[in-house]
């Protein structure tokens, strides 16, 4: 199914767009467009902030800080970006062949700075294995936001196969139901633990007591 045309304006009319037309997902429907809609948002991202914040109380507990400190910690701001941008852009966007390159790319890309994140933290202070664990639910995750949008947007997937004719496939359209702004800002809650580790891996490189 096409997208329906959109004027160029279409992000500017910012009031119009989040009211009165919200998203709005019956939690006790069994229907399958529901479930499917169900499943992202209260499945698969919750899956994905969970293992995220544990993530970040380790590198807290084991005082990352002084160890790897500030370089380790910028990778991890670098990985956050990496899944937050096509996060965001599912979320906000409608699904075109722009959300699903930039989701495969963004995938690759952040499975290739996780393997960095964990070449400094060896060696250097204790990775248990249980960081281990909640390092390969986050790896694993951006391949099934990817998989799993393209399962539902299959005729997207042939759009962005064919190279995206279609003037609009390659521009960001807001979605015609936006998700609901509480929904939005609990979400973007996440970034403030991973902002609180840098600031203090930054604080401690400055007084001199990190080894980077």
């Amino acid at each position: 199914m096409a997208l329906r045309a959109l004027p160029r304006t279409a992000w500017r009319n910012w009031r119009g767009w989040r009211r009165p037309g919200d998203l709005r997902i019956p939690l006790r429907s069994t229907e399958a467009e529901d479930t499917g809609r169900r499943f992202p948002l209260y499945g698969l991202l919750p899956l994905w902030v969970v293992p995220g914040l544990a993530d970040w109380w380790m590198h807290r507990r084991t005082r990352i800080e002084h160890t790897t400190g500030t370089k380790e910690s910028a990778a991890h701001a670098l990985m956050m970006t990496e899944a937050g941008v096509p996060v965001l852009m599912g979320l906000l966007a409608r699904v075109n062949p722009l959300v699903l390159t930039t989701l495969g790319g963004a995938a690759l890309a952040h499975g290739a700075t996780a393997l960095y994140d964990v070449s400094p933290a060896v060696g250097e202070r204790e990775v248990r294995p249980i960081v281990q664990h909640i390092h390969r639910f986050l790896e694993v995750l951006p391949l099934t936001a990817l998989s799993f949008t393209a399962c539902l947007h299959t005729d997207q997937v042939r759009e962005t196969l064919r190279g995206g004719a279609d003037g609009q496939d390659w521009r960001p359209l807001p979605k015609e139901h936006p998700l609901p702004a509480a929904y939005l800002a609990g979400l973007a809650g996440v970034v403030v633990p991973y902002a609180e580790e840098l600031r203090r891996c930054l604080r401690t490189a400055s007084r001199g007591g990190s080894r980077r």
